[in-house]
């Protein structure tokens, strides 16, 4: 997979499809093996990756709405209707009704929810932190700005 360059700077070209192939691996590689660092402990939790990230967000904004639970993770309704009914189970989250609109439905971690996001987020901040350090502020600033520029206007909004 790896062509002859080992990096950005061997070729000015960027736009190729060599360098863009190898840019789209880098980001799938580097994603799965940064997940692969928490996959023991949910494992252990009888968890999967999506009840993570629903952990993570609602870790980020307590009492996020369903809604925008879904609109933020881009899944079907029914996939995050698992996910929500097996952290509820489980007493890692906890739902109730908008004050403004009833059927409104927020979500908020409990203590042992906070406690199994945070232990889980240490892991992944331990890998990013590990890669930032070692690849320096110029490279962490524009691999966050090429990261920015994927986003869709509706994702820079929510986040």
């Amino acid at each position: 997979m790896k062509e002859a360059f080992s990096s950005p700077a061997d070729s000015l070209l960027f736009l190729r499809e060599p360098e863009i192939r190898r840019g789209i691996e880098l980001l799938y590689f580097g994603y799965s093996t940064i997940y692969q660092s928490i996959d023991s402990l949910l494992t252990k939790n009888r968890l999967g990756q999506a009840h993570y990230r629903s952990l993570y967000f609602i870790a980020r904004k307590p009492d996020i709405s369903v809604g925008e639970l879904l609109r933020l993770l881009n899944i079907t309704k029914q996939s995050l209707g698992r996910v929500i009914h097996d952290l509820e189970e489980k007493e890692l989250i906890v739902i109730r009704q908008g004050e403004r609109d009833r059927r409104c439905r927020l979500l908020k971690l409990t203590a042992s929810g906070s406690a199994l996001e945070g232990q889980l987020f240490g892991l992944i901040r331990d890998k990013m932190a590990k890669a930032y350090a070692k690849s320096g502020a110029d490279a962490v600033t524009g691999f966050w700005q090429l990261l920015e520029n994927l986003l869709s206007v509706e994702t820079k909004i929510l986040l």
